[in-house]
């Protein structure tokens, strides 16, 4: 009872402890608490996020998320769940390295089973928070912002129409988040006898310049754009396309080429005159590796609660920092995750901006507990309590499990 009480007291603490309490707390803490079980809930709507909560004998719990996908809850639980339960919560990095090696039989270096470890390692980093009293992005080495730049991606009705890019300049102009970037899809022919080409025609590179230049005026330059591919052209369409978005000095232009990495990524990033950005469909350092290495983009986009967790996240963006190349954050996560992945983005040097999908709904917001505007003024808002420093709104999640699901199993 005497430890409990002192878990309890330290977790609950107010501001951020001194380097000296950190020690001190981890060296109270090291070979007395233990993990005890792991459990996943999947949200059905208004998208598939698997939720993960990591439980101690000391009576606090971590929560995490992955990126959504069939197959995370039953990793987890068969793979995951025994490779942690015992283990102590304070060796993040260790278990995520047993995680990583006791799944390699299920394909540990990518997809599915990475993505599954990413959602318990933030978990871990949200239980390690809140045992030692500190904000996540406190214990990834320290932060560099207190808030983080987001942008929407949402796309105007008819990029084509001048009066419909007027009409989303002025939502956006007005929306409460005050955001000040957007992600905007290219325009393709989706005829069926254009399906599966990684070619543009001359007249949807034609629209594509007149669309984009329809959005600038609209937007003014105090916005940003972003130019949203889905790694859908070959190399010689997406330095096309390139050439032709380059008048309205786009933020970049988004994975315009399939994830894996050739020597194509390399020449479209010397001739192109914008900037290229690849990565939310790349897992661990392995996957960013080469891109960085041979200068294969200009930035990185990093799916944080997919590629890794938090600290292989921070590794990533080491690498980068060592060649001067900028990293953003691509998020199609809850609150939870949205939140995890700014804790990160906030410790690294170079950051440029976080996804938010407008595509989620207004209510959104409304699966957490918080504080304080999750974003304000176009920036995200660093929660200040340790660990993620937010907590599930039971009510809500409970009124959005998907079918035959209950609440933390």
């Amino acid at each position: 009872m005497k430890r409990r009480g002192f878990l309890t007291s330290l977790a609950g603490a107010a501001g951020v402890p001194l380097l000296g309490s950190l020690s001190s707390a981890a060296a109270s803490l090291r070979n007395q608490t233990k993990i005890t079980d792991l459990k996943v809930m999947l949200i059905g709507k208004p998208a598939n996020w698997p939720l993960v909560k990591v439980e101690t004998d000391a009576g606090v719990s971590g929560i995490g998320e992955a990126y959504w996908g069939r197959g995370i809850k039953e990793v987890m639980l068969h793979y995951l769940k025994p490779a942690v339960v015992g283990e102590d919560p304070l060796d993040v990095d260790r278990l995520y390295t047993k995680m990583v090696e006791i799944t390699g039989g299920a394909g540990s270096i990518a997809g599915v089973t990475i993505t599954a470890i990413s959602g318990v390692e933030i978990a871990l980093w949200d239980l390690v928070g809140k045992l030692l009293g500190a904000p996540a992005c406190k214990l990834l080495g320290g932060q560099y912002r207190k808030e983080v730049r987001a942008y929407l991606t949402r796309s105007p009705e008819n990029l084509l129409d001048p009066a419909s890019c007027r009409s989303y300049a002025a939502e956006l102009k007005a929306h409460r988040y005050g955001l000040t970037a957007v992600k905007v899809d290219i325009l393709r022919d989706r005829s069926p006898s254009a399906a599966h080409s990684r070619q543009l025609s001359n007249l949807e590179l034609a629209k594509n310049a007149q669309g984009f230049a329809h959005l600038r005026e609209a937007l003014g330059d105090e916005t940003d754009i972003i130019v949203h591919c889905h790694w859908e052209l070959n190399w010689i369409d997406s330095l096309n396309l390139a050439r032709a978005v380059a008048p309205i000095r786009p933020m970049w232009l988004e994975d315009p080429m399939p994830p894996d990495f050739s020597e194509s990524w390399i020449k479209l990033t010397q001739q192109s005159p914008v900037p290229i950005l690849t990565g939310e469909n790349l897992y661990t350092r392995h996957g960013f590796k080469p891109f960085i290495l041979h200068q294969g983009c200009h930035l990185i986009q990093i799916d944080i609660p997919k590629s890794g967790g938090l600290l292989e996240s921070k590794k990533i963006a080491d690498l980068a920092d060592l060649f001067y190349m900028p990293v953003a954050a691509h998020c199609a996560s809850s609150p939870v995750g949205f939140i995890a992945s700014a804790h990160c983005a906030a410790s690294i040097r170079d950051f440029k901006a976080q996804e938010y999908s407008a595509g989620f709904g207004e209510d959104w917001v409304d699966f957490i507990l918080h504080d304080r505007p999750i974003i304000k003024n176009g920036m995200i808002q660093i929660p200040e309590k340790p660990g993620l420093g937010v907590e599930l709104n039971e009510d809500k999640v409970r009124s959005h499990l998907e079918p035959g699901e209950t609440w933390w199993g």
